[in-house]
């Protein structure tokens, strides 16, 4: 990888500061000043330092957020917010939100730069299952239930059966398997109740982390990441 590309992944600067940089000698690689920004490295195996400072290396990112109301999940909005406006450090990096939450959602949202990994995971091939609290207008019963669990035809797609927990009786946990827009919201209004409050606890075996409030976030585990990309 190019020496000015690899420092500009690691959040240094734009490529035209780095180049700037790397000329004027602030940038050594595993013990040589280097002043060529193209200069090759082995991001693997090679060591490099920025002003004495060892470059910390991250291939892609992988961060868990508890999604806040009010904020989209899109690049850019002339009217709201943007979940990407919360992770400021990694707005270096060509970062997408993998699937996407209402703007009244909250809960449990992945973001990356790895598209690999955000087509794993939304993919309804690999069924991976999604958990969301549903606090309903009205009580549920047991008609809207084997409805939920029998499976949703609507005009432009069918819903795979969901599960349902019933918490109380205007909560439920629904687990879906697809993520098709407003679904759970559709979901339940095509059983004749409605969604009052939408938050998404877990995706496959991960789960929203407890101590994150909203608007907060971290980075993925590798166990969770690797739970995320199971086969």
């Amino acid at each position: 990888m190019r020496l000015d590309k690899y420092l500009a992944l690691a959040g240094y600067g734009s490529r035209k500061e780095i180049k700037q940089f790397i000329r004027n000698g602030y940038v050594e690689v595993n013990g040589e000043i280097i002043k060529k920004d193209d200069f090759k490295i082995d991001e693997n195996n090679d060591s490099v330092t920025f002003d004495g400072e060892l470059v910390e290396y991250m291939e892609h990112v992988y961060i868990m957020m508890n999604k806040p109301a009010g904020c989209v999940c899109a690049n850019d909005d002339r009217k709201a917010e943007t979940v990407f406006e919360y992770v400021p450090e990694y707005s270096h990096r060509d970062l997408f939100t993998v699937g996407r939450l209402d703007i009244d959602t909250t809960g449990l949202l992945l973001i990356t730069d790895d598209g690999d990994f955000a087509h794993h995971i939304i993919s309804p091939k690999n069924m991976i299952p999604k958990v969301y609290q549903c606090d309903l207008i009205s009580p549920i019963n047991d008609e809207q239930i084997k409805q939920l669990e029998t499976g949703i035809d609507f005009k432009d797609f069918s819903s795979m059966p969901a599960k349902v927990e019933v918490v109380d009786s205007k909560r439920i946990l629904l687990t879906i398997f697809e993520g098709k827009f407003h679904q759970v919201k559709r979901m339940l209004i095509a059983v004749g109740n409605e969604v009052v409050n939408l938050k998404r606890l877990s995706i496959g075996d991960v789960t929203l982390d407890e101590e994150l409030i909203e608007g907060g976030y971290r980075l993925l585990t590798t166990d969770e990441y690797d739970k995320l990309i199971k086969k």
